[in-house]
């Protein structure tokens, strides 16, 4: 441990929270260590979790006010988390820092058919609105691959994305305004409830994606679609993950506009079949999943010229349905990934690096060349699937966790992946955000001039440095 955090425990480990502990609801305040320790990470591998002071399970906006008063007057970090399902230990305790975990603002605060926005606290998961808005014919269209546990707050706060961004966008392009605990405890209210608005810079876009550092959200407001029209489903299987990525380039290049555009290699796909039966041929290359939600007969057209281009690139088989029976089982399979890996790789020894590299959808086919010869070069396995119809794609590095060759194996694997993203002009995440993961490759992708500006932001917003310090910006 470095001097400079041996001092800050010292400090924090005397800090009398008798003080803020009259200032918050019953029950917020949890001190007792083994329930300290159990919301000290997120889901992320290899991101320190240091010893935090303290959790509260905040009840109201009125308890985030108090943390944050009490944060800036003993210099205390603070470290907000929602279900603490990201991949990039953005909510991981730092040493001495108070845990402030939102999960129990969970309420939809209002659905506004008229106007078609809704305003939601931070805890609301990200399904149960889909399922709230359903009722009123409206729906929230991101949907992330976690969207049965992770909270609409955790999506704000990486921009998460999801199956549907190829046509619907991701988080922040639903994001209208939102309040805001800043460090000293102020309330503001940022963006706009309007369709419109530019009055003055977009500070609730700045906040999108900001990961807890610049402050902490309490409220969301969001815009949202109609009830969307139920998909054609297709599926395309390749021989292998360059042909299939030059599908995606020359299908998303002829104008089409599907729903979904999702992708799996072989590997993937043979985990997926022992995790569960879902129906998807064995011995594939790689997959392309395709839906379209075009009205009527242009979604039938749409997979149509999909089935066109995916066998001038060598497709193997091809095959669509409008039968919605057949859209929820695909879908599910593709959802199903992330536990059927899980299962997978509990038998390797339980390591698993998911990567989150986005490059131009011109570029996959070489992305995929170039991939396959990383995997090639290392011992370790590589398991690819991802948003293909927007270029952002989750490589895996599976490996045993308890064999440090094999470790270390695993995290150059990981980086040259990322450079790899980096080399084709992309970017080292799509949406599972900088944490600690990826700080310091933070700096390879931004210019000298980006990295000046997010510091003067960081620190004109947060002066005192206690939001999530040590994380992407810190």
């Amino acid at each position: 441990m470095s001097a400079e955090a041996a001092s800050s425990k010292e400090t924090t480990a005397s800090t009398d929270l008798s003080e803020l502990a009259g200032e918050l609801s019953s029950g917020a305040l949890v001190t007792d260590r083994d329930v300290i320790d159990s919301y000290s990470a997120d889901k992320a591998l290899f991101c320190p979790a240091g010893e935090a002071l303290a959790l509260v399970r905040a009840a109201s906006v009125d308890d985030v006010v108090a943390v944050m008063r009490f944060a800036t007057t003993q210099r205390i970090p603070v470290v907000t988390q929602g279900a603490r399902t990201g991949l990039s230990g953005a909510a991981n305790a730092t040493d001495g820092a108070i845990l402030l975990n939102v999960a129990k603002l969970n309420a939809i605060l209002d659905i506004d058919k008229v106007n078609q926005t809704c305003r939601v606290q931070p805890g609301v998961i990200n399904q149960d609105l889909k399922h709230a808005l359903a009722e009123h014919g409206l729906s929230y269209p991101p949907d992330p691959g976690s969207v049965a546990i992770s909270t609409i707050g955790g999506n704000v706060a990486t921009n998460a994305g999801g199956m549907c961004c190829v046509k619907y966008g991701v988080t922040k392009d639903y994001v209208r305004g939102m309040t805001v605990v800043l460090a000293d405890g102020t309330v503001t209210r940022l963006g706009r409830q309007t369709a419109k608005g530019v009055a003055g810079l977009d500070l609730a876009g700045l906040f999108v994606g900001s990961e807890g550092t610049l402050g902490v959200i309490v409220e969301i407001t969001l815009g949202l679609k109609p009830l969307l029209t139920p998909p054609v489903t297709g599926v395309g299987i390749f021989p292998d993950l360059e042909s299939a990525g030059h599908t995606v380039s020359e299908f998303m290049a002829s104008g089409a506009a599907p729903s979904m555009l999702e992708l799996m290699d072989g590997g993937t796909v043979g985990m997926i079949n022992a995790y569960g039966d879902f129906g998807l041929p064995d011995g594939a290359g790689a997959l392309l999943l395709v839906q379209s939600d075009a009205p009527g007969q242009a979604g039938v057209t749409e997979l149509e010229s999909f089935e066109a281009i995916a066998r001038a690139q060598g497709a193997d088989e091809v095959f669509f349905s409008d039968d919605p029976a057949d859209s929820e089982m695909l879908v599910a399979a593709r959802r199903a990934v992330s536990p059927a890996m899980e299962k997978y790789v509990s038998g390797l020894g339980g390591g698993e690096l998911i990567d989150d590299v986005c490059v131009p959808r011109s570029r996959l086919g070489e992305f995929f060349a170039r991939l396959d010869e990383i995997a090639a070069a290392h011992t370790v396995e590589v398991s690819t699937a991802g948003h293909a119809g927007d270029g952002n794609m989750h490589p895996s590095v599976l490996f045993d966790a308890h064999d440090p060759a094999s470790v270390a194996e695993a995290k150059e694997t990981f980086a040259e992946i990322m450079q790899l993203g980096l080399d084709l002009g992309g970017t080292i995440t799509g949406e599972h955000g900088v944490g600690y993961l990826k700080k310091d490759w933070l700096v390879r992708e931004l210019d000298v001039g980006a990295q000046m500006l997010q510091s003067s932001i960081k620190s004109a917003v947060d002066p005192l440095g206690i939001l999530n310090p040590g994380k992407m910006l810190g």
